[in-house]
């Protein structure tokens, strides 16, 4: 069966990437409002759905036709098969569901599987809302008697301090940075804030940018905590690094303020007090004594790029990232979710409201001050980072907290679930990006986890499984395109940080084929920090493509590695699974300030497009030098500058790269280090091009153009 892709589209030839570039630009910047049905839960690297819509739009578009046009327009894919093999929060999927194609969407890991099961299938909100009542009526009434004061106001939130004892005088050192431990997000125009007594705990309103303070009993307060760095200073002057000091176990935390909710709706800070300390005794005992049934966190911390901070400090097993009060709510919370009856998809959707609730209360999260979202959470930093001033939020929330299971419920499920009934696209008309609907279908796909079932089945239908992609049971030749974004090679691993997640879910049973293992972790997973082991795990998912792919199909996915071995690998693996690049186009990526590219030497705004197509069905690459292929490459970069897109230094080497190394491998040119080397060469080139044709006043640190 021949693929309805045409034999040259407008992906290879005429893509509209400052289009696209634009409206990605707009929806970066709030994914969850633009694109809410993939952000009902965390996950990493989740890609712009208006370029997936872009990219899928182009690669059914014949080169002579304006895709820009198409993307713009009520599309009908036809029940046009596409397969995405590194699914993640299925952004590929809802594109194609909401474009009348028939989604095929993998991934190794059942976190990611789980989120995006919720971003495509449909829940009855009287069910959701009934079953949501239901758990509130289970647990609510215990979690808020856990958070309250002595006169029965609400605590929104604890305010911890881990503690270690100096290894030379075994005086107790409480490992604040600064006294002041909350203050407005803008505190030049508000520079009100609150400060602790590093001796004694006490409480007091101050300036963030005061000189020197005294505490109600009377202690000088300076500026100066007593940790910098790694390394803490007891009060007699010893400085001693606060790994060492831990001494093989967690850090001991003490409780010192909280904020609560006013009756009359303000909110205000105090300290703690003997009563709150007792009611946290309360909760310690009260974790003993939960049931055995009752859902608590399972599993150990594995060595990892992403764990081994979280195991520097001690944190070996999974609770240990809870605290009493914290792993008795969020237990009473689950039980109640787990118990819920049948499997349906409503039970599902509150399984991964409360797995997303976890990010924001936990013993890693902190306080981000007052005038934004109140907790900072766990996985802003993309690895398991301990947390020297924790914060404690209520888990259930009211209506003036952040990050939990009630508001969550507002924000991520109501909010998709109206995306999924009349869902929205970012155009541009008059010079302007609007969001408009009309141009897209409702999300309301049968889920199912095989293909059998899948190929049978009629209506608007998707195939999501947990599944190593390097072996499927799709059929040979039965896919009409594939589109994905695969791991970088060594960026975030992310089965390491979604065992988190799943040390809770597999207690749970979201659904009646969820993982039950100990860990996300598994065999055939692409990451991996050595190229050659990357090249060949990810050669064996492309070889798998190749097989069912029709002919005349064609594979397409975004890329950016900050690595040339990364390149290297990614062209090769795909020349030995018998694809040749058709075209390397850039476009809009994730925000230009993720926190993972700005820790980058050559800070990038744009993603590679690279297309492909199998040399069986006789393609070839279209740049007959390597001369012509940079010359491509700069127009391609050139146009999206013209357009007001910034192309920073990182983005120019990244695309030079992998349109000259596609181009070198289409020749059989051996990709051996003297190869990366000239080819990087001829990357700093353009970059230095680039740079004269800009007058150096307009350029800053990042080499931004």
């Amino acid at each position: 069966m021949i693929a309805r892709i045409p034999a040259r589209t407008s992906l290879e030839s005429a893509f509209p990437a400052a289009m696209l570039s634009a409206v990605g630009t707009k929806e970066s910047w709030r994914k969850e409002v633009h694109r809410p049905a993939t952000s009902t839960h965390k996950w990493w690297a989740k890609r712009l759905g208006t370029v997936f819509r872009g990219i899928i739009a182009s690669a059914v578009t014949a080169a002579e036709q304006d895709a820009a046009s198409a993307y713009a327009s009520a599309l009908d894919l036809a029940g046009a098969v596409v397969l995405d093999p590194f699914s993640g929060s299925g952004v590929t999927g809802v594109e194609v569901l909401k474009l009348g194609g028939k989604p095929v969407c993998f991934d190794i890991n059942p976190v990611a599987t789980l989120v995006q099961r919720q971003a495509m299938q449909p829940w009855d909100m009287g069910d959701l809302v009934a079953a949501y009542e239901e758990i509130e009526s289970a647990c609510r009434g215990e979690v808020d008697r856990l958070h309250r004061t002595e006169d029965g106001r609400t605590v929104l939130y604890y305010f911890w301090v881990a503690t270690v004892e100096c290894p030379e005088c075994s005086d107790k050192v409480r490992l604040f940075d600064s006294p002041v431990f909350s203050k407005n997000a803008y505190p030049k125009r508000v520079p009100r804030a609150q400060i602790v007594c590093p001796q004694c705990l006490a409480v007091k309103t101050g300036r963030y940018d005061f000189v020197s303070e005294t505490c109600p009993n009377g202690h000088d307060i300076t500026q100066r905590g007593a940790v910098r760095g790694q390394r803490a200073t007891c009060s007699r002057g010893h400085t001693f690094k606060v790994v060492q000091a831990l001494n093989g176990t967690v850090p001991t935390y003490e409780m010192y303020a909280k904020m609560v909710a006013n009756r009359d709706g303000s909110k205000g800070y105090e300290p703690v007090t003997d009563w709150d300390r007792a009611l946290y005794d309360e909760c310690v005992r009260l974790l003993a004594d939960l049931p055995d049934d009752a859902v608590l966190p399972l599993g150990d911390l594995a060595p990892g790029n992403n764990t081994d901070q979280a195991l520097k400090w001690n944190f070996r097993q999974w609770r240990d990232f809870f605290n009493a009060r914290q792993l008795v709510s969020l237990s009473l919370i689950a039980t109640a979710i787990r118990d819920l009856p049948g499997a349906t998809a409503e039970r599902e959707a509150l399984a991964a409201l409360f797995s997303g609730t976890l990010e924001f209360n936990n013993l890693f999260t902190s306080f981000k001050g007052e005038g934004t979202g109140a907790v900072r959470h766990m996985f802003s930093h993309h690895v398991l980072k301990p947390e020297r001033t924790p914060l404690e939020a209520h888990p259930w929330g009211t209506p003036q907290s952040s990050g939990s299971f009630s508001t969550l419920f507002k924000s991520r499920l109501q909010r998709a679930n109206e995306y999924k009934v009349r869902p929205a696209d970012l155009v541009t008309r008059r010079a302007d990006v609007q969001r408009v609907t009309g141009l897209a279908q409702p999300l309301a796909a049968t889920i199912f986890d095989s293909w059998e079932e899948f190929a049978q089945a009629e209506g608007q239908a998707a195939y999501v499984a947990t599944k190593n992609s390097a072996d499927t049971d799709l059929p040979d030749g039965s896919v009409d395109l594939v589109v994905t974004d695969p791991p970088y090679m060594d960026n975030v691993y992310y089965a390491e940080l979604a065992d988190f997640f799943h040390a809770w879910l597999q207690g749970i049973g979201p659904y009646d084929s969820y993982a039950r293992t100990q860990t996300t972790r598994a065999l055939g997973e692409v990451q991996n920090a050595d190229p050659e082991a990357f090249g060949k795990a990810i050669e064996a998912v492309w070889s798998e493509c190749a097989r069912v792919l029709k002919p005349g199909g064609l594979l397409a996915f975004t890329f950016h590695q900050a690595r040339i071995s990364g390149w290297v690998q990614v062209i090769e693996s795909l020349r030995r699974a018998g694809f040749v690049v058709t075209a390397v186009q850039p476009v809009k990526g994730e925000m230009s300030t993720s926190v993972v590219k700005t820790g980058s030497r050559e800070p990038s705004n744009l993603d590679s497009v690279v297309v492909c197509r199998r040399v069986v069905d006789g393609a070839a690459n279209p740049n007959r030098t390597l001369d012509e292929a940079r010359a491509t490459a700069r127009e391609e970069l050139a146009r999206l500058r013209g357009a007001g897109v910034e192309v920073g230094a990182g983005d120019i080497r990244s695309v030079v790269r992998g349109s000259l190394l596609a181009n070198l491998a289409s020749a059989r040119r051996e990709l051996d280090e003297a190869t990366a080397v000239m080819v990087d060469e001829l990357a700093t080139e353009t970059i230095e091009e680039f740079a004269s044709i800009v007058p150096t006043a307009q350029m800053d640190d990042a080499a931004l153009f």
